[in-house]
């Protein structure tokens, strides 16, 4: 359970940006669904004509949730309670025993998107309006790649704490007990997209086959990562804020279609399953760790810094200055747990 009681677990509060709050498939038409992200209860619902929409959950009429037992019609959704009827832009439409409408029943509506197979809504907390667009992956709009396996993690900790790990290489030693670690060649941001390209060896049984592991962070909660050098994958990883100090992160993967369905599902599900085990490896050190202000770094570390000027823009409300030093709440039941000593990289090499 989130610890959402403890104000200080960060210096920030959650960024601003597009968030994935369901995957595509997740939404039907005519379907409503609850949700929780930004510390808020949400619905989804999906329209007869197929666009996804979020808002708040709640009817202004008398507070019934619309995610549980709301119903969709047309391009309206009505309260399980009453039968109010609410438009995509979540104004009153009807009320089925008035011949009038309430202006004043409003309910907030986000904006929303769909691309790489995800429902994102845009999260801001003055409701200012989208400033770019999340970006759509060629190679999955191609049929060039196969895919996806998906996998979903929710984490005790704050969005930046974890995606902080893009930049940190050296962990990969110690945390994943892999023989080499990435090469971070360049990181360079641009407003809202930061590119980082690296350059990795993978050790195969007929010698070393240099590779490239090369990522865009599109916003705070998008990043897509391509894998080249032995077979070409992709990652497409969307991260949300369920409150400021808990995360939901799902992965989509994808791999080069290599002509068979059954090959391509089996690479697929290789590549999930040694990227989902690092991820539950970093998993007690992101819940356990105090986040650092000023971190006394190496010369040879990753540039945490320019990665932490970057996501700063993200922020509307003001970052704290009262200490340097943030440290997580007191957890006894996770004191026992510690991360797998066996890991698939440990086991099988960096194949």
């Amino acid at each position: 359970m989130s610890d959402s009681s403890a104000p200080n677990r960060y210096p920030f509060a959650m960024p601003a940006g597009w968030f994935a709050v369901a995957e595509t498939p997740d939404v039907t038409v005519g379907e409503t669904k609850a949700a929780y992200y930004f510390a808020t209860h949400l619905v989804l619902w999906r329209d007869e004509t197929g666009e996804a929409h979020v808002m708040d959950a709640f009817c202004p009429h008398l507070g019934a949730h619309l995610g549980h037992g709301g119903t969709v019609d047309g391009c309206q959704i009505a309260c399980p309670f009453h039968g109010w009827k609410f438009d995509a832009e979540g104004d009153n439409t009807d009320i089925p025993y008035s011949e009038r409408t309430n202006r004043k029943a409003k309910v907030k509506a986000y904006p929303t998107s769909e691309r790489n197979g995800f429902v994102y809504a845009w999260y801001h907390p003055h409701d200012e309006q989208p400033t770019w667009e999340v970006e759509e992956v060629a190679e999955i709009t191609s049929g060039e790649f196969s895919g996806p396996k998906r996998t979903n993690h929710v984490v005790q900790a704050g969005i930046q704490e974890m995606a902080e790990n893009a930049v940190d290489s050296a962990h990969f030693r110690f945390v994943h007990n892999t023989a080499t670690v990435p090469e971070i060649e360049q990181y360079t941001s641009d407003g809202h997209r930061a590119v980082m390209k690296s350059s990795q060896k993978f050790p195969t049984p007929r010698g070393v086959v240099d590779g490239r592991i090369d990522s865009i962070a599109d916003g705070p909660g998008v990043s897509i990562v391509r894998f080249s050098g032995i077979i070409d994958t992709l990652l497409v990883s969307a991260s949300t804020p369920v409150d400021a100090n808990t995360t939901q992160t799902r992965f989509n993967y994808y791999v080069r279609n290599l002509g068979d369905e059954k090959t391509n599902s089996s690479v697929g599900a290789a590549f999930a399953a040694e990227v989902d085990k690092q991820f539950m490896e970093d998993m007690p050190i992101w819940e356990h760790k105090a986040h650092l202000v000023r971190p006394a770094l190496a010369d040879t570390d990753g540039p945490f810094m320019k990665f932490r000027k970057w996501y700063s823009q993200f922020y509307v409300e003001a970052i704290s200055d009262d200490r340097t030093v943030f440290p997580p709440p007191y957890w006894p039941e996770k004191l026992a747990e510690t991360p797998a000593k066996a890991t698939a990289s440990a086991k099988y090499g960096d194949a």
